[in-house]
């Protein structure tokens, strides 16, 4: 084993098998000890600093994008993983893999290689110098010295993982398993699921490119890319709640993460009950790529849409109130005269004893895919949404919003259900470190 990459290698981009001269765990071993190297070489940057408990998350995304506030280096460590309470970043890419390791050692060797790249690119360092005949230890795109640039990459697994390649049928998480087809869905499968997610966001695009790029690098001969969908977050406008690309804010309604016992209720996993033990501190990660008949929405006049919605477009307001947080009060309103019984944010958000459990945190992402074959425009929604419990919670949800009249006008195509990895505690633990014990 040498401390170099063959030149010949290539990062698989796509769904094709990786391929590499070395063997999977011999390059695995590598790109470890590459990591490890280029972390030793970062400084650690101060550290987020946490912000006022704000009316809601949606507001402490809002005011971060209105005021052009760049969080410099995220802390990696911690109970918890990075990117799931984490503020939105404007720029993200979800990228789904099927893994090839041969054995359980050699996917912990993967584990600890995704592990250490990314606790490299969410602190920033400059990558060690290899010399004069081996090739770069960084791609270059940020330039001489990494910047975290608000970086987080959040690991998470699916239920295709928990087969029995590596052992670990008795610790799938009790909810885990191949995303549901609802009956409005147009699910391509060669566009969801997978063996492991990789959910890489950051304030600009290339952080993100850059972070994609160097994971792949260094897991070449671990795992393969099954799918990617890139998305953006637009900066609010004018104030408020970032919009989706129909025009209306998405998110308002999103709880409070700065509620640390709210968060316990809705987004951690207890690893009590049904669920193992070490799934304590993650959380299930719902990914669905939902195009939006954009083309055809344009034709709907306004009322329309705001009816379907049940919020006014320019302001974001519940059509029963006058500001955007404003809560519909949908008890003034039984029979929906105003806010009519099927519009999206009653069917979803009910506001009752009975659903106030059924919430979940949301981190949407704009996609825009330029056209299809027949030249219609490609664009939608990264609906991303992080559950305690994912059928108390998001299938719920789901089962509810059935046949809604928005159901003409979107398309959920790709995607899956995972469970996000309890994070890292410190410089010698690793994702998933518990899940292999």
């Amino acid at each position: 084993m040498t401390g170099r990459e063959p030149e010949s290698g290539r990062v698989p981009m796509s769904g094709q098998g990786p391929k590499t001269g070395l063997g999977r765990r011999d390059f695995l071993q590598v790109g470890a000890g590459v990591a490890a190297g280029a972390a030793v070489t970062g400084g650690v940057g101060a550290a987020l600093a946490p912000a006022p408990a704000p009316a809601s998350a949606a507001v402490t995304h809002a005011q971060a994008a209105a005021t052009g506030a760049r969080a410099t280096e995220v802390p990696f460590h911690g109970e918890h993983q990075q990117g799931i309470l984490t503020p939105v970043q404007r720029s993200a890419a979800f990228v789904a893999l099927d893994v090839t390791a041969a054995s359980r050692a050699e996917l912990a060797d993967l584990l600890k290689t995704i592990t250490e790249r990314a606790r490299f690119l969410t602190t920033g360092g400059t990558p060690p110098d290899p010399g004069l005949t081996a090739p770069p230890r960084d791609s270059g795109v940020l330039g001489p010295t990494v910047v975290p640039d608000g970086l987080t990459v959040t690991l998470s697994v699916g239920a295709s993982l928990f087969d029995g390649r590596y052992g670990l049928a008795s610790a799938r998480p009790a909810r885990l398993r191949t995303m549901d087809e609802f009956p409005d869905d147009s699910l391509r499968r060669e566009v969801c699921d997978g063996d492991l997610l990789l959910q890489v966001c950051a304030d600009d695009r290339d952080a993100v490119t850059h972070a994609v790029r160097e994971i792949a690098r260094a897991t070449r001969g671990g795992m393969g890319v099954r799918w990617r969908q890139d998305g953006f977050v637009s900066p609010p406008r004018p104030t408020g709640t970032p919009r989706n690309l129909m025009g209306f804010k998405d998110g308002t309604s999103n709880p409070d993460v700065h509620d640390a016992a709210l968060m316990k209720r809705l987004v951690w996993a207890a690893g009590t009950g049904s669920e193992p033990s070490w799934t304590a501190g993650g959380s299930y990660h719902v990914v669905r790529v939902i195009r939006m008949l954009v083309e055809f929405w344009d034709r709907v006049n306004l009322h329309e849409q705001e009816n379907m919605i049940g919020r006014r477009r320019d302001t974001g307001a519940p059509l029963t109130a006058s500001a955007e947080f404003d809560d519909p009060h949908y008890e003034n309103d039984p029979t929906g005269d105003v806010i009519q019984l099927d519009a999206h944010i009653r069917l979803a958000n009910p506001r009752t004893t009975a659903s106030a459990d059924q919430r979940m945190l949301r981190r949407a992402y704009n996609y825009d895919g330029g056209v299809d074959a027949n030249g219609t425009l490609d664009m939608g929604l990264v609906f991303v949404a992080f559950n305690q419990d994912l059928d108390r919670q998001f299938v719920a949800v789901q089962k509810r919003l059935a046949g809604e009249p928005l159901t003409d006008y979107v398309q959920p195509f790709g995607g899956g259900y995972y469970f996000a990895l309890p994070g890292a505690r410190d410089s010698s633990d690793w994702l998933g470190r518990t899940m292999l014990a």
